[in-house]
């Protein structure tokens, strides 16, 4: 049975502790000489909606890497559920390449695309989540901290996909996960019912704050997205009204535990979610998690094309 990568929520902790592991591996390989060309002959269609500078580049190059090729295919070419049904789409591509990973605005389209195909799919990014970019996220505070164990992991700001698959990998490795949105901007109810299943599990404790001033206390890691998402642009304006007390700066850094590190998914708009001062402070830790998105994403698909 062909497995696909479309939440973390899929996956057992010790099944994305092992990925993780492998990503730490394969960095490391990579660092001293290069991958071993363990997916020669691999294709990957990438199917995006959206734009993207780091899951292009480095999906492009983890297949690159590991001796696979990567095909891009830009929204006017695919259209999906427009041009052609995604169920089509599915059985079409699965016929030329190995692997799909999609990168889309409704969430739907990634799980019927998986629904269909019958080779392994990626959730590259989907208004629900963001799994890829959780993983490179766990994969960053794993290297700065040895372990996501009994971590405090504070997120402020928008509760959205890049904080649904934050709040689940954090509940799977035994992180405890903090919040701090403005009224209206909560994470979906859905997803905190996921994380608080997981939490019964695991131990990890998931808390809710208006005030990012209380969120950041005792934190370890500190994360933070645009206040405006693809998608969002005609709400622009009335979330740089309401975001501005969940800016991260120095002075709510300075809040945090002393060796606390900065997250940030990027792109980032400076000076309105993240000061230039964090964003290139010694907390900072934007592009050694931004550079971490090749390596996890090489460890999901070769546990996708070759079961490891």
């Amino acid at each position: 049975m062909k497995r696909d990568f479309i939440a973390i929520t899929d996956y057992s902790s010790s099944d994305l502790q092992n990925m993780l592991d492998l990503a730490i591996d394969l960095k490391k390989e990579w660092k001293t000489g290069g991958n071993q060309p363990i997916l020669k002959n691999k294709v990957m269609s990438m199917i995006f909606q959206k734009p993207s500078l780091r899951t292009r580049v480095s999906f492009d190059m983890a297949m690159r890497h590991l001796g696979g090729d990567a095909l891009y295919l830009s929204p006017s070419e695919i259209g999906l559920g427009k041009r052609e049904s995604i169920a089509d789409v599915a059985r079409v591509i699965s016929g030329y390449v190995d692997i799909i990973m999609a990168r889309v605005f409704d969430h739907e389209h990634v799980v019927e695309l998986a629904k269909w195909a019958n080779i392994p799919v990626i959730n590259g990014l989907s208004d629900y989540n963001h799994p890829c970019q959780a993983m490179a996220d766990a994969l960053t505070i794993i290297e700065n901290f040895g372990s996501m164990k009994g971590l405090n992991v504070t997120f402020i700001g928008d509760g959205n996909n890049v904080a649904v698959s934050l709040l689940h990998i954090c509940m799977k490795l035994g992180a405890n996960f903090t919040l701090s949105a403005p009224e209206g901007y909560d994470m979906l109810p859905q997803a905190v019912e996921l994380g608080q299943k997981i939490a019964l599990e695991t131990g990890s404790k998931i808390h809710f704050t208006r005030d990012p001033h209380e969120a950041v206390k005792n934190a370890h890691v500190i994360y933070t997205d645009t206040w405006t998402s693809m998608g969002q642009e005609e709400e622009a304006k009335k979330r740089e009204a309401v975001f501005p007390p969940y800016q991260v700066n120095e002075k709510l850094v300075n809040e945090a535990d002393k060796d606390a590190i900065v997250l940030h998914c990027l792109p980032a708009h400076r000076d309105q979610e993240i000061t230039n001062a964090v964003a290139d402070g010694s907390h900072s830790r934007l592009f050694p998690q931004a550079h971490n998105r090749l390596h996890a994403q090489k460890a999901i698909i070769v546990n996708l094309l070759k079961g490891i």
